[in-house]
């Protein structure tokens, strides 16, 4: 296999081993999965390269792309790349302001956007952008031209050799794009990335799984975040067949279409995966409820390398032919790897979905880091749940003594664009990359996040709380959707919760409770008591300063689009914080705490 040391080196796989690949992506259009072949990839992104320099882009421009996830995304990436362009992408979801200010701040000369959807949310903002040229869509929108245009051009050029001499002069230590973060908080920030960044990543982290050419992914998180992106490149090193869905609402659809052996993911969606599969094993009726529930137990005490003996695998053996192997047909069938990472698996889905035989690999990065710092591996000893597993190769990571992580590698970041300040605030002179993170190696070799440095709060009375390990904990129950801690400064830790509503229709029909709307339902005392027998449940193992007071129940569910998650489904505190401050300061000013306790299960 020949070398990769710049990203686009990647097509010459596809020139040459990867060149039978009728399917090498796919798009899903009115429910039919549309094919581009390796030569189709090859010619697209050579003719989008030469298209955009008869346009002007000379090396360093930069390109906006404001796309969903789509094979054209990887024409226009390779192109970009192989003109010496930088690419921006930008999350379609991000508000006016951060569009505003990205578009600005990077000094997008061109905009690519996926459908005429998101040109009406930037079409405005692109008149507030004064070294903008030209805007180009992927999808047609009438009077805008598309990406086939500048291809056409492209090929129309009577001197191809000019895109070799531009390859053939760039570097792997120079940047490739820019990628702004989602920010949980204050405006976004520039990561600039390398060739190299990328490439070392992707190359650490392709030693792990098994796969070939004949294999197929399923793509649907972002390909503007870090984490798909490195991974897209990793599925092209191994010449996957890949499979791109732009709407989360047809995942479980794609996943029977498609079959896939992997797919990268978010804990939140395996969260609702789990919690859908518990909402059915509810409604099942006697004795199939009983034996779904009984494995589900197997399932939460399973241990790696047969430890718990003999009794309990034949237990996992008949938990997995009663109950486990639908939930492998409901992904598909052929998974054999599930890739985690973004936030933080609680060890007790980590087990569950490794005792149903779907193996998450939970890995730990930062789009500053490109973004793989640790993950799980197969080797022997490859996985620790609780843990991130052990630091990828090439990598070093030591502890600080307030216990921030902190990482050397060839995968850190060049910077922050046009803030070098910023910069020298992370990245310490001895070339070490401050995380923000909080974390410990464990047994020498695993690392373990435990918290974000800067959501470490007091207490009025002086006591430290970290809020991410609570909330982890409290998002274990099926009733809880959404919890966010909250305490700076007060007298006692309390909570704002989102009920998950889901489950919450399933358990009021169980129980004959009417559900009329989210607002009539957090009122109902029988439900407010319901979740608060959760809260003291979760409380039990908590200290006495972490455990929650006082809770709100919210009828509003958190999204991306309406800014309480980031792009990653983080949570946005900040923001959160602000917008629910009224509720916040009554939640401390009311009285009301214990909530009459119904006799329900």
């Amino acid at each position: 296999m020949k070398p990769v040391t710049r990203i686009f080196d990647l097509l010459e796989l596809y020139r040459d081993e990867y060149r039978s690949k009728r399917g090498a992506f796919h798009r899903r259009i009115d429910g039919k999965w549309i094919a581009y072949s390796s030569e189709d990839y090859i010619r697209y992104s050579r003719d989008l390269g030469l298209g955009l320099m008869s346009l002007g882009v000379k090396r360093g421009t930069r390109i906006a792309t404001v796309l969903k996830n789509c094979p054209e995304w990887n024409f226009l990436d390779m192109g970009i790349l192989m003109a010496g362009a930088v690419q921006v992408p930008v999350y379609p979801t991000v508000s006016e302001e951060n569009y505003r200010y990205i578009l600005n701040d990077a000094g997008v000369e061109y905009l690519f956007v996926y459908d005429l959807e998101i040109y009406r949310r930037v079409r405005n903002i692109c008149r507030e952008v004064p070294t903008l040229k030209g805007v180009y869509s992927i999808d047609k929108i009438r009077g805008l031209p598309g990406w086939r245009e500048i291809a056409e051009k492209g090929r129309a050029q009577a001197d191809p050799s000019r895109l070799e001499k531009i390859c053939e002069s760039i570097l792997p230590g120079e940047m490739a794009t820019i990628i702004y973060t989602s920010g949980t908080t204050g405006r976004p920030k520039g990561v600039m990335l390398s060739h190299e960044n990328f490439i070392t990543n992707f190359m650490a982290c392709a030693r792990i799984p098994d796969f070939t050419m004949k294999d197929r992914v399923l793509s649907f998180l972002p390909l503007c975040h870090v984490y798909e992106r490195m991974l897209n490149y990793m599925h092209q090193y191994f010449g996957m067949s890949v499979y791109y869905v732009d709407d989360l609402d047809q995942l479980a659809e794609c996943l029977k279409e498609v079959r896939p052996v992997t797919f990268d993911t978010v804990p939140r969606i395996l969260e609702k995966i789990y919690d859908r599969i518990v909402t059915r094993g509810r409604n099942l009726k006697w004795p199939r409820r009983v034996i779904f529930f009984w494995a589900l137990r197997q399932g939460h005490k399973f241990e790696l390398d047969h430890v718990r003996g003999r009794v309990y695998d034949v237990k996992l053996w008949f938990a997995n032919l009663l109950v486990f192997i639908r939930w492998r047909k409901a992904l598909g069938g052929r998974i054999r790897i599930v890739v985690s990472g973004g936030a933080s698996l609680h060890p007790r889905l980590a087990r569950i979905f490794w005792a149903a035989r779907i193996p998450v690999m939970e890995g730990y990065g930062l789009t500053e880091t490109s973004p793989v710092i640790a993950v799980y591996t197969f080797d022997p000893g490859g996985v620790k749940f609780g843990t991130v597993g052990r630091v990828i190769p090439g990598v070093r990571v030591q502890i600080a003594e307030d216990g921030e992580i902190l990482c050397k590698g060839p995968n850190v970041m060049l910077g922050y664009y046009n803030r070098p300040e910023r910069t020298r605030e992370v990245i310490d002179p001895d070339g070490w990359f401050h995380t923000g993170d909080i974390g410990q190696i464990e047994d020498g070799e695993y690392l373990r996040i435990t918290d974000r440095k800067k959501e470490i709060f007091k207490t009025s009375s002086g006591k430290y709380i970290s809020p991410q390990a609570i909330e982890q904990r409290f998002k274990e129950s099926p009733f809880i959707e959404h919890i966010i801690i909250i305490g700076e400064n007060r007298k006692y830790t309390a909570a704002l919760i989102v009920p998950n509503f889901e489950h919450l229709r399933s358990w009021c029909a169980l129980k004959k409770v009417p559900f009329i709307s989210f607002d009539q339902v957090i009122a109902n005392a029988r439900i407010r008591s319901r979740i608060k027998r959760e809260v003291d449940r979760f409380n039990l193992d908590l200290g006495q300063t972490e455990k929650i007071k006082k809770f709100r129940l919210l009828a509003d569910e958190w999204k991306v689009e309406t800014g309480e998650l980031s792009p990653t489904l983080k949570l946005r505190r900040k923001f959160i914080q602000e917008k629910y401050r009224q509720v916040i300061d009554e939640t401390y000013r009311s009285q009301e705490f214990n909530y009459r306790i119904e006799e329900d299960q």
